[in-house]
Order: structure tokens, then C-alpha cells, then sequence
């Protein structure tokens, strides 16, 4: 399939039906972008129900790396539905969860021996790791960031804090949270240069929270993305997180990296920590793990992993089904496609802020291989923030046949399949160039 192939302007009929019929019968909390009803996929393109062919640069936010419908993935996948469905990991053994664990602990960063608990989703990986956080230390009081997406059950949502909108009418939330501004330079909240600032988005938890809400020996965890995902693909300063693992490890607080979207080569590295030389006390993963297929995990050093038998469970975590594609997945991505990201990733990057000069538009371009943000501002107002226009860029360029999704408040996310070819990049860029000039006018 070559994309991008417009046949009728999407929604065509064929979809506009099905989106009545779902709009009639799925709950209305769902957050649809724009009407793309999918009908395949293969490698980096995605097929319609009315026949149009999309060219994926959002891949299901950042979950098929291999590209949609991977030979190998699903020839794993057919495999082991032969064999048995479900058994119940909790419960018992299976190869392929004895495997996944295996796999997962020799590439989780760092010497330290690790255990690994498999879950369904990122979401509930960030639940075990704040439960196991609390059960470890003892302590109660947990601190995330402003920015921050680690999900939406209730445990994860009381570390959310990327947009009001997902915690309002929940409350009350888990008590003991507290949250403080992100290491980002782009739109310092302290309004200081990175030069000399000193690194203020880290010495705040001393200056500040630790010496007026809560004292460091109460704080069981520190929960950070090494790159802010939903809150806009943010960037830290190099400095941020060798810091913020230094505080931890004076206060004997346990440092989680989320790496739920960052993880699993997509910055052109097996997990974004390493491009920091970190090794988190806790590593929350899922999306890219399995191609597509429900699975995550929170991988622990084995001194933090204290927990005793029963303390946690899961019926479907870690199903023999998401763990066969799980490893097919990461050999795959092993096996060139974390190279790939990395290159092709730097050319996109430099594509990108090309566009920067003769669009003032663009107030930034940021990312690590291929996990790449292109922020809007308002140049007649200071370089303000502008969801409009990225709102209006987004969905000029599905029209064209280009999938892409917003983050944060008005940055656009690259972050295709890891499979993706420099003549996509050169595609994709053009589409987003025109789509640029068009919501200019």
C-alpha cells in the first residue's frame, strides 16, 4: 500500500455510519481526534473504510513500532493461539511469560538484578509501581510533576497532572500526592535561563517542598518521564535527571521512571534514561512492548521488589498471547529497528526545525530519535501557546492523508513506527509544511 492516497474526503460515508452507530453506543468519555475509522494496517500505512491510505506518524500513540501488522509479530501471535489463550500468570507458569520477564530484566538500564510484575497496560503498571513504592519504603508521600501523564485509573490519575480536564469530578484522589513544575527550558515556570539557573526545576524540592510541605524522610517515590510525553514532548536539561537521581539517593527516596511512551528504542535507545546514564529504582513500560497486543510492566531492582506473595495481582497481565508478541517485538526492535529510529530520527528532527526559520509559527522543535514535538506560538503575542492553529494543522494534514496527534498544550507529536524510511520523513514533512501554510491563511 503507498500512502498518502486521498479517494474521497475522509469521513466517507462508510465511516460516517459507523461513527453513528458508535456514537450510539460508546460511552461518550472517549477523546476521538478526528474521524479516521481504520479498516488495515501494514508497515507505516493505514487503510480506511472508504479506501483512503494514510501515512501513520502517530502509531496508535507511539504503540506499533514494528509497523502495523508485522509478519513476525503476528506469526508469534498465531503460534501461541494455537497452543492455549489464557491460563492466568498469577497463578501459574507459562514459557512465554518466563521468557518475557527473562527478556525484560537483562534490558532494563543498569547492573542492578531486576524483577519484573506484567500488567495489561501502562496505567496499571504505574499502579503496582506506587503500591510497591509505599510497600518498599514505608513511607506514604509520593511527588510527580506538572506536565505529567502516567494514566487514568485513580492511583495513576493522582499523578497525572497534564490537563485539569482528566482529574475534574474525581475527587477526592490519593491523598500524599504532591506535584511541582517539570524540568523544561522552552517555557521555564521560574522564567530563568538554563546557563545559569543552576537547575532551579531540581533544587526547588529542597528550597521548597521539602523545607515547607513535606519532609524528605516521609517520601516513598519520585514518578518522572524522562521525556514528558502528553504534556508536550519536553525535553529536560541534560543535567535534570542525574540530579533528581542524586536527591534521591540522599533521601532514600525510590526514583520511577515512567518510560510507558519512551520506552523501547523509539528514542533511538532501548529506554530514554540511558541517554542520561540512569538507572531508575522502578521502570514503568508497555505501549511499544507488544506491537499493539495489551501488555506493560513494572520492572523493580530486586532490593525494592519486597513485596510478599499475593500482595499483588493481575488475571491478565503478562497473557501468553501479549507476551509471544512482546518477543517477537523486541527482537525485531533489537535487531535494526532502534538504529533505525535513531537515524532516521535526527534527519526528521532536522527536517523539522528547518521549518522553523521561514515559519515563526513554530516556537520549537524538540525530541530525542523518533519521539519528536513541534510546539506553536503566537509570534504577535510573544510566542504565546496556539492549540489553535496546531489544532488546525492536525487535522489539515489527516485530510492530506497524514496521521498525527497533538500534546501538551499546543505541540504536534512525531512519533511513527520504527520502521519508518527517510522518504517517509520527506512525505510526512511536506504534508506538514502545506498543512502549516494552509491554516496560515
Amino acid at each position: 500500500m503507498n500512502a498518502p492516497y486521498i479517494k474521497i474526503k475522509p469521513p466517507g460515508p462508510k465511516a460516517l455510519a459507523l461513527i453513528e452507530k458508535d456514537r450510539r453506543h460508546t460511552a461518550p468519555a472517549y477523546g476521538r481526534v478526528y474521524p479516521l475509522v481504520v479498516k488495515a494496517g501494514r508497515g507505516t500505512v493505514i487503510e480506511d473504510v472508504d479506501g483512503n491510505l494514510f501515512l501513520d506518524f502517530m502509531a496508535g500513540i507511539a504503540v506499533t513500532g514494528t509497523g502495523h501488522s508485522h509478519p513476525k509479530v503476528v506469526k508469534a501471535i498465531e503460534e501461541q493461539a494455537r497452543k492455549f489463550l489464557h491460563i492466568c500468570g498469577s497463578d501459574f507458569y507459562y514459557e512465554p511469560m518466563v521468557q518475557l520477564v527473562e527478556k525484560l530484566a537483562q534490558l532494563a538500564p543498569g547492573p542492578s538484578v531486576k524483577k519484573v510484575f506484567l500488567t495489561n497496560s501502562g496505567t496499571e503498571a504505574v499502579e503496582a509501581a506506587l503500591k510497591l513504592a509505599r510497600y518498599a519504603t514505608g513511607r506514604k508521600h509520593v511527588i510527580a510533576f506538572f506536565g505529567a501523564f502516567h494514566g487514568r485509573t485513580m492511583g495513576s490519575l493522582s499523578l497525572t497532572a497534564s490537563r485539569s480536564s482528566h482529574r475534574a469530578h474525581f475527587s477526592p484522589l490519593i491523598p500524599d500526592i504532591h506535584h511541582v513544575p517539570y524540568g523544561t527550558c522552552h517555557r521555564c515556570p521560574y522564567n530563568l535561563k538554563h546557563d545559569s539557573c543552576g537547575i532551579e526545576c531540581v533544587n526547588y524540592l529542597e528550597k521548597v517542598l521539602f523545607r515547607y510541605e513535606v519532609a524528605p524522610e516521609e517520601v516513598a517515590a519520585i514518578f518522572v518521564e524522562p521525556i514528558q510525553g502528553e504534556g508536550g514532548y519536553v525535553v529536560p536539561p541534560s543535567e535534570y535527571l542525574p540530579m533528581l537521581q542524586d536527591l534521591c539517593r540522599r533521601h532514600g527516596i525510590l526514583l520511577v521512571l515512567d518510560e510507558i511512551q519512551s520506552g523501547f528504542g523509539r528514542t533511538g535507545k532501548m529506554f530514554a534514561c540511558e541517554h542520561w546514564g540512569i538507572e531508575p529504582d522502578i521502570l514503568c513500560v508497555a505501549k511499544g512492548v507488544a506491537s499493539g497486543l495489551p501488555l506493560g510492566a513494572m520492572i523493580a531492582r530486586e532490593e525494592v521488589s519486597t513485596w510478599t506473595r499475593g500482595a499483588h495481582g493481575s488475571t491478565f497481565g503478562g497473557n501468553p498471547v501479549a507476551c509471544a508478541a512482546a518477543l517477537a517485538t523486541l527482537a525485531l526492535i533489537e535487531d535494526g529497528l532502534m538504529k533505525n529510529a535513531a537515524e532516521v530520527g535526527s534527519y526528521l528532527k532536522e527536517k523539522l526545525t528547518n521549518l522553523q526559520s521561514p515559519y515563526s509559527v513554530i516556537s520549537d522543535v524538540r525530541g530525542l530519535g523518533l519521539m519528536v514535538g513541534v510546539e506553536f506560538g503566537r509570534p504577535d503575542a510573544g510566542g504565546a501557546p496556539d492549540p489553535k492553529r496546531r489544532d488546525q494543522v492536525v487535522q489539515k494534514c489527516f485530510e492530506e492523508g497524514l496521521l498525527l496527534l497533538g500534546c501538551g498544550e499546543s505541540t504536534i507529536r512525531f512519533c511513527p513506527p520504527l520502521i519508518v524510511t527517510r522518504q517517509d520523513v520527506e512525505t510526512a514533512v511536506a504534508i506538514f509544511e502545506a498543512a502549516i501554510k494552509a491554516a496560515s491563511q
